[in-house]
């Protein structure tokens, strides 16, 4: 299709926006379409923007990246997209039957063996440890914060959720504590260093585990903390208590189950695990792991957001925990990945001059936008669950709800 063509094309797609107002800059023209919020303008660089849009969110972000179009707030262009899916989610719901065998033929070519595992994690969490410096708080938290104040710091929110997640797990000094999913080293510098306990924490990112060792050096914590390079189904053990932090969407579809049969076989009879974990609507995560999305295919490859249904009925089906409590911390991770932005852009010369060119700038900062616009509308969300074994009872401060659910 001639760039020309793709241009009607596209432009009469756009007349069907039902909510909000999309402004459109081209060279010689402007044009409004829509009305009501969200806002967004969208400045047009190069024609070959038009075709490229045709293909969907997977274009209109390499689009971006490449220089095509512009705008002054990324995120509200998501947005105003993202609130427009209705008959395309429609479409795409409709559609999937007829993709299911397919989907199945390939995932059985694509197995997430550990080898595959440890690819997809350095294809991230490997490009370098002077961008996440750049990025992140001094604790070195790569997960939704907790603002318990507006005018909080990132790294007080941070911790703020560090020590949610240690009080449901009810940590005791005794407590012989794994952690899936190290980051770069803070749940388990928190948890050993304010209640005591023993946590061995595994990544399989290389610069990962270098920092986290380095970390629990400096702080003095070498016979409290053990840092490990571990595939989770390569663990072996008794622990009282586990946590994973935002690593669950790493695992991929088709390994839910065995990571929570994992999880349980590793934990005491009386055990707990708390489980942060980004989630899609349950409407759409049948559509969404079939899908060759933007974040999947540049930023997080092999990568797949569970539902809170799929967790719960891969709980029930593998192994023998069950939920105890859940909690929604979305509200909170807007406003962190704005605090990551800011980060990266306060800290622009420094990361170019380290090696970081202009489109892997624009590419961070579309995903960082993306991410923040998807949790605005509710397309994905944050959850803190605790999960028990038979042995374990609600603590006192899960929800009433829950906790009758299961007495």
């Amino acid at each position: 299709m001639t760039e020309r063509a793709a241009r009607r094309l596209v432009l009469a797609l756009l007349r069907s926006i039902r909510h909000g107002t999309l402004e459109l800059h081209e060279e010689d023209r402007r044009t409004v379409i829509g009305t009501g919020e969200p806002r967004a303008v969208v400045i047009v660089r190069s024609p070959r923007a038009w075709p490229a849009v045709l293909r969907g969110g997977l274009g209109l972000g390499e689009s971006y990246v490449a220089g095509g179009w512009e705008s002054p707030d990324v995120t509200a262009v998501v947005e105003l997209a993202a609130r427009n899916l209705e008959r395309v989610d429609d479409l795409r719901r409709a559609l999937t039957p007829l993709r299911e065998p397919f989907q199945r033929g390939r995932a059985l070519l694509t197995r997430n063996t550990p080898g595959r595992a440890r690819r997809g994690i350095a294809a991230h969490y490997d490009l370098g440890n002077d961008l996440f410096e750049a990025m992140l708080d001094p604790t070195m938290t790569y997960s939704c914060a907790v603002f318990e104040r507006p005018d909080a710091t990132l790294e007080e929110a941070q911790v703020a959720k560090l020590e949610r997640i240690c009080r449901k797990l009810d940590l005791q000094g005794d407590d012989r504590v794994l952690e899936i999913g190290t980051g770069w080293g803070s749940f388990a510098l928190h948890a050993a260093s304010t209640r005591g306990c023993h946590v061995t924490t595994t990544t399989l990112s290389e610069r990962q585990a270098d920092v986290a060792l380095q970390r629990v050096r400096d702080a003095g914590l070498e016979d409290r903390i053990t840092v490990l390079r571990e595939d989770y189904r390569e663990l072996r053990g008794t622990y009282d208590k586990l946590a994973c932090i935002e690593m669950i969407e790493a695992v991929g579809w088709k390994d839910f189950g065995t990571f929570f049969g994992a999880c349980s076989a590793l934990l005491a009879p009386d055990g707990a695990m708390a489980l942060q974990a980004i989630v899609i609507d349950d409407r759409l995560y049948e559509v969404e792991k079939a899908s060759r999305t933007f974040i999947r295919t540049h930023v997080f490859p092999d990568g797949c957001l569970p539902s809170v249904a799929v967790i719960a009925r891969s709980v029930a089906r593998h192994g023998d925990m069950r939920v105890l409590d859940l909690e929604d911390i979305t509200v909170g991770y807007p406003e962190t990945l704005r605090r990551w932005r800011d980060n990266l852009h306060e800290h622009a010369a420094e990361l170019h001059a380290a090696g970081y060119d202009e489109r892997f700038r624009r590419l961070w900062h579309l995903y960082l936008c993306w991410c923040e616009a998807g949790f605005e509308v509710g397309r994905i969300s944050d959850v803190q669950m605790v999960l028990g074994k038979p042995g374990r009872h609600p603590a006192p401060t899960a929800s009433a709800a829950v906790a009758a659910a299961h007495a």
